[in-house]
């Protein structure tokens, strides 16, 4: 089992900054892809960013530019760091890691952003 946890979700106004975190626990051997997902009220779930156990990253267009993936292994943790902060970047942003044929998710952190 892998075991995610985000943090760093909150209130900003448009423009401003924020980074979040995902702390991943349990057996984390072997975990290959991560990434970032986010969704808003009435959407599905998207993919935000991913990284690679290599460190490749890819990023939705809608992000391209404005966010970065990172991913410290030895401290079990995963960031998002995200500029330029838009309103319909508000949504709920989950973690989430793939380990062989299973993915495992975070409860999500809530980001919101004010025009």
């Amino acid at each position: 089992q892998v075991r995610l946890v985000e943090s760093g979700g909150g209130l900003v106004q448009a423009g401003e900054s924020l980074r979040l975190s995902c702390t991943y626990s349990g057996s984390t051997s072997s975990i290959n892809a991560m990434g970032w997902y986010r969704q808003a009220p009435g959407n599905q779930r998207e993919l935000v960013a991913s990284i690679s156990s290599g460190g490749t990253t890819n990023y939705a267009n809608a992000v391209k530019g404005r966010f970065a993936i990172s991913r410290d292994n030895a401290k079990r943790v995963m960031y998002l760091q995200m500029n330029s902060l838009k309103p319909e970047d508000t949504a709920v942003y989950f973690c989430n890691a793939v380990k062989y044929a299973w993915n495992y998710w975070g409860q999500g952190t809530q980001v919101t952003v004010s025009s």
